[in-house]
């Protein structure tokens, strides 16, 4: 019998065409994909406002369209799954614009986890409950990703040269490897208590600590909250746990502890970053902001006299 020659022929795709022609067929390209094609990220950690900020991009999108592509990846029932863009989106949902400009790239879930928290980190203003949702998505697919065992904490392999997965996480994100960990222990707590932390009525420390209380306890401690009309300090956050790990927080343990005076505190006036964002460059101060702001008054109030 007659052996069959492997004689590596080129493809006739090599024959017809050229090496710049194979090269450009590589490159992503921005392809315009309808909106009704497109998925939202499944359990998208970062919220979509119609804010101030929305309805200025909303203009803008009637105005010259979609300037920056959103990143999709093609799922295998061949819609597209948002992997950055969801304001781009809905933006143009609101402007009547039936597609999307966007870049379509090749990755599986976990990867796509990394690019979207990564991408959206990159925010002027994030809430703590977006950190720590976004966070902990991206830390799980990391420990996949190396193939390390869900139910490890901070476990060490040899994918990372020996690196933990919040060390690796770190590296690539505007927070401290500490502060991961601080971010992703609010994910225990109840909604209620969460959004109180968003809204800047109870501080990252103390919520650290009541993120370790069942939420039994903490539904308890809501109520003490809302019955005296205060928040619990660092201080009190400590007690309340050490009280429910040794088995002794119980709801009049919980009121007597809350009832406890707190130092004298200086009343101070919060005022929503998005409100002021377009004002300063992204990554001002906080110092420097409210210098400037201090300033202007001082100006307008010598102005109005």
């Amino acid at each position: 019998m007659a052996q069959k020659l492997n004689l590596n022929l080129p493809s006739a795709d090599d024959l017809f065409s050229t090496q710049a022609d194979r090269d450009d067929a590589q490159r992503e390209k921005v392809v315009d994909v309808p909106l009704t094609d497109i998925d939202a990220f499944p359990d998208h950690p970062f919220q979509v406002k119609m804010d101030e900020s929305m309805q200025a991009m909303v203009e803008s999108v009637k105005a010259v369209g979609v300037q920056t592509p959103a990143v999709v990846r093609q799922k295998a029932n061949g819609r597209y799954e948002l992997i950055s863009g969801h304001r781009r989106k809905m933006a143009s949902e609101l402007a009547g614009i039936e597609t999307l400009p966007c870049i379509v790239r090749q990755m599986g879930p976990d990867e796509a986890i990394v690019a979207m928290v990564d991408a959206n980190l990159q925010r002027e203003v994030i809430l703590p409950s977006e950190k720590a949702r976004s966070y902990k998505m991206r830390y799980e697919a990391i420990k996949r990703q190396a193939g390390r065992p869900a139910n490890n904490c901070v476990p060490v392999g040899h994918n990372f040269e020996g690196k933990r997965s919040r060390e690796v996480l770190a590296e690539k994100s505007p927070d401290s490897n500490t502060q991961i960990q601080r971010l992703i222990c609010l994910n225990e707590l109840i909604p209620q208590i969460l959004d109180m932390v968003d809204d800047g009525k109870i501080a990252m420390r103390p919520a650290v600590e009541l993120s370790y209380l069942p939420q039994d306890q903490q539904r308890t401690l809501l109520d003490v909250i809302a019955s005296e009309s205060c928040t619990p300090s660092h201080v009190q956050a400590v007690k309340l746990r050490k009280f429910s790990v040794e088995g002794r927080l119980n709801n009049d343990v919980i009121a007597s502890i809350m009832q406890e005076g707190k130092p004298a505190q200086v009343e101070q006036f919060k005022m929503p970053r998005e409100k002021i964002h377009r004002f300063f460059d992204p990554g001002t101060p906080a110092q420097t902001i409210e210098e400037t702001i201090i300033k202007a008054l001082e100006l307008w109030h010598k102005n109005r006299q």
